[in-house]
């Protein structure tokens, strides 16, 4: 069957990279809250990937196209600026190793001005490679793994069917540390629901706090037609917090984490109103910005819902 290629869904920081697919879905496919849930994982031919480095090689050095190549490759190539690739789709580390390995060495054969290479990873997939295999990809580039915590709540880890644990979790981003690659793990708010909430808040600030990645930041629980946490809102079993409950697990977040030197950001278009700095240093603004908005109240100081998105 041929690789459909799946579409772009990727950090906010990595925009201007090339994107490479070497799967399309994911492997943990369970998770009731993602709109990957319940799609099947493809993995790529490693042939066919090496096809597509030779066409954005031939591409970017001598302008040329191929007729057999997806129209998508160039049109990628043409908003590229040449130095970071990432690699597609939502965990990419599940490729095999050797194959993987290989991928990335013939990436760099063609390609060798390339500065970075980043990837989503399950923590799954992490805890299955060594910190050697790990050092392996880190000298073929392989810079910056985002990974996705979501909550520090074993329990609510459970509900949603992460099918991993905090522990596993901050088990995972200090063996990617040890291999030399930067972490950037992810948060949701509002992912305990009203229930769950303050629980959900302080667990999350522990679990940062242990695994210390070089970058965190934080999404808003947006609720994605089809899936099981749709359902279970529109029936009434799981309750969303509101837009200044979701500040208010920020701030608890944000006070309660504590760091040796990380990025925090809650720029993505999820949440209601955007902070972003170093931890510690930036600790005291940001937290009396949460503070003051959070006091204020006023709903027109928000991200409004059409603004809102994944």
């Amino acid at each position: 069957m041929q690789f459909e290629r799946p579409d772009i869904i990727r950090p906010p920081s990595e925009w201007r990279d090339y994107f490479l697919p070497l799967t399309r879905g994911c492997s943990n496919n369970t998770c009731t809250f993602c709109n990957r849930w319940g799609e099947k994982l493809h993995l790529r031919d490693l042939e066919d990937v090496k096809k597509e480095i030779d066409a954005l090689a031939l591409y970017v050095r001598r302008g040329l196209t191929l007729p057999e190549i997806s129209p998508m490759v160039y049109a990628v190539a043409q908003e590229w600026d040449g130095n970071d690739v990432f690699l597609l789709d939502s965990d990419a580390l599940v490729y095999p190793f050797p194959k993987l390995k290989e991928a990335l060495e013939y990436l760099n054969l063609k390609l060798p001005d390339i500065r970075r290479i980043g990837a989503y990873a399950t923590a799954q997939d992490i805890l299955r490679r060594t910190v050697e295999e790990l050092k392996e990809l880190k000298a073929l580039k392989l810079g910056i793994l985002y990974i996705g915590l979501e909550s520090g709540d074993d329990d609510v880890l459970k509900k949603v069917c992460k099918n991993v644990t905090a522990a596993q979790v901050v088990e995972a981003v200090k063996k990617v540390k040890a291999a030399g690659i930067l972490t950037s793990v992810t948060v949701i708010l509002g992912l305990g629901g009203k229930e769950g909430s303050t629980r959900h808040a302080l667990a999350t600030a522990k679990a940062l706090s242990e695994m210390d990645p070089d970058y965190a930041g934080a999404l808003t629980m947006t609720l994605v037609p089809g899936t099981p946490m749709c359902d279970d809102a529109a029936s009434g079993k799981f309750q969303l917090i509101t837009p200044f409950e979701s500040l208010q697990e920020l701030l608890t977040i944000v006070k309660n984490a504590n760091f040796s030197n990380c990025f925090f950001s809650s720029m993505h278009a999820s949440n209601y109103f955007s902070v972003r700095g170093t931890l510690p240093q930036d600790k005291e603004k940001m937290v009396k910005a949460l503070e003051q908005i959070i006091k204020k109240g006023d709903p027109n100081t928000l991200r409004p819902e059409f603004l809102r998105g994944l």
